[in-house]
């Protein structure tokens, strides 16, 4: 069998990340994400072969060694898509990014970097549950996508994070996942030395550590306990005066303290869009503070928000920028939201959890390039979902576009791409090439 040949326009649009193969590692790549669009269900490679109709290819095995031995750097694809990213979605203005950690299920003996986590999506407060798989974490472009109405997360760069029994397995340090969030912010920030960077994570990452060695490259915004210890700055020296600097000064109130407190002054306001459910009328106050814990320390903005209708427990945020606008930091936060919805729209629609390799290369380089195949297809779609209309159906009044209509809108352009031969102008006919209707048949008609 002939060696295939990708749609014209699917080379156009990878054209950026040529660069980082090889001309034939760069023809299977092609074929590989022609497939990986194009398929339902599973996303294997041999799915995404089959539905190019390449099951009796000999060379199948070509395919398998993109992934699983073949030299290239998920890093280095990884700049490239977030400066294509930011010149569609935010050319002006900060750069709002989120970062955030999912499990991946999966089971197996040889896959080493496996761990048991708790399931975040299946335990509560009062309920745990575990599971077996693999933890990522990604940082995510926050943007709003024209045409879609609401803020979406779009994947740039996403690293295994380990299991302490892998650190054990193979003889090296175990990093945590502030150690991981730390080179990733860092490395993003790299990538965009102009730009304003806002980066928007949960309570896991408000850790002194993380926020001392970034704070200076980048602003952070994530949820802040309420039992932190807050210190004034420390009062200056006075002349002549003996013994060590003072490195805080002295205790401010407490958080619960300043909730229960009526001078506490309160500023009401309301937010656009929070959490996707609207606008909501909230108390908010703020100021500024030393985050105190024996032997290390960092400067930030706290801020309280209480809700009104009491409908939410009062929380705390913090902000690094000690001179950024409150209501500016909730703004950002309440993007965090878009990154959950993210995670399972690569599940549903991509086949997150689907591939089944196990060598340690071959599951380092499949999820991520899954995942930033998911801001592909929304930067690809982009122009269509501008003039786009929801897919409706008279049981489902969907308000709003979703991956799924981005996904469609690129699928559409793939398909329309084969050679379609029209037999007379005069008739509404469409003459479909054998090769192109098996394709089209074999998935409608196989149950996987």
């Amino acid at each position: 069998m002939a060696r295939p040949d990708a749609p014209d326009v699917l080379a156009r649009w990878l054209l950026p990340f040529a660069g980082a193969f090889t001309v034939p590692t760069w023809r299977s790549v092609l074929v590989l994400v022609s497939g990986t669009l194009l398929a339902p269900g599973r996303r294997t490679v041999t799915t995404a072969l089959s539905i190019l109709g390449l099951r009796e290819i000999a060379t199948f095995t070509t395919f398998h060694r993109v992934l699983n031995r073949n030299r290239w750097s998920g890093r280095w694809l990884a700049r490239p898509l977030l400066h294509q990213l930011v010149e569609a979605f935010v050319p002006r203005g900060p750069v709002v990014v989120g970062i955030d950690e999912t499990i991946e299920r999966r089971w197996g003996a040889k896959i080493t970097a496996r761990g048991i986590y708790r399931d975040p999506v299946r335990s509560s407060h009062g309920h745990f549950v575990k599971a077996s798989g693999l933890r990522w974490i990604s940082v995510m472009l926050l943007a709003p996508i024209p045409g879609a109405g609401r803020v979406w997360a779009l994947p740039f760069l996403t690293a295994l994070a380990p299991s302490e029994r892998f650190a054990h397995i193979r003889g090296c340090r175990h990093k945590k996942l502030t150690d991981w969030a730390r080179q990733l912010l860092l490395q993003t920030a790299r990538w965009l030395p102009e730009r304003r960077l806002v980066a928007v994570g949960d309570m896991g990452y408000a850790a002194i550590e993380l926020l001392a060695a970034v704070r200076r490259h980048l602003t952070i915004v994530a949820r802040l306990r309420l039992a932190a210890r807050l210190f004034d700055p420390p009062p200056p020296r006075r002349p002549g005066q003996r013994g060590r600097p003072r490195v805080s000064g002295a205790r401010q109130p407490s958080l619960p303290e300043r909730l229960r407190s009526r001078e506490t002054l309160w500023r009401r306001v309301t937010m656009t869009d929070w959490y996707g459910e609207g606008d909501r009328l909230i108390d908010v106050a703020s100021g500024t503070a030393a985050w105190d814990h024996p032997g290390k320390r960092v400067p930030i903005r706290w801020i309280l928000v209480r809700d009104v209708s009491g409908e939410f427990e009062p929380q705390a945020l913090l902000c690094t920028d000690l001179e950024a606008d409150p209501l500016l930091v909730l703004g950002w936060f309440v993007r965090r939201w878009s990154v959950e919805v993210t995670f399972a729209e690569v599940r549903r629609h991509l086949g997150v959890e689907t591939p089944r390799q196990w060598s340690d290369k071959a599951i380092a380089r499949t999820t991520p390039a899954l995942m930033g195949l998911f801001s592909l297809v929304t930067l690809w779609a982009s122009e269509e979902l501008i003039r786009a209309t929801p897919r409706r159906a008279s049981w489902y009044a969907k308000p709003q576009l979703t991956f799924s209509d981005a996904l469609a809108a690129v699928r559409h352009r793939l398909w329309l791409s084969a050679d379609f031969v029209i037999s007379r102008k005069d008739q509404d006919r469409v003459e479909i090439p054998r090769n192109l209707r098996c394709r089209l048949t074999q998935p409608a008609c196989s149950p996987a």
